[in-house]
C-alpha cells in the first residue's frame, strides 16, 4: 500500500474546510477534514469524513495528526472485509 495525500478545500457548511484526499496508488480511499477551533479540544485533529471499501466502518474517533490517520487507514485497508480495527484492536 502506497498512500499519498492531496490538499483540498471542502465546502462542509461549517468552518471545517481544510481537507486531504487520501489515495492508494492513485485510487481515492478516504477524505479527511481538519477540525476547526469550533471543536474545542479536538481543534486541529483530523476527522474521517468518508472512507471507501473497508474504510467505511467502523468510524474512528478524530485523529491527533495526519500520521495517525494514515496509520489507521493502512491498517484498516489491510483488514479482511467484515472485520474492523478500533483503538488498535481487531474486532469481528
Amino acid at each position: 500500500m502506497t498512500l499519498s495525500l492531496q490538499s483540498i478545500r471542502i465546502r462542509t457548511g461549517s468552518s471545517d474546510e481544510e481537507g486531504r484526499l487520501v489515495m492508494d496508488e492513485g485510487l481515492l480511499v478516504a477524505i479527511l477534514i481538519q477540525l476547526s477551533a469550533d471543536h474545542g479540544a479536538e481543534a486541529g485533529h483530523w476527522f474521517l469524513e468518508v472512507g471507501f471499501g473497508n474504510l467505511g466502518s467502523p468510524r474512528p474517533a478524530p485523529f491527533r495528526d495526519l500520521a495517525a490517520a494514515l496509520a489507521w487507514i493502512a491498517t484498516q485497508a489491510d483488514t479482511p472485509s467484515g472485520e474492523g480495527v478500533r483503538d488498535g484492536v481487531r474486532r469481528p
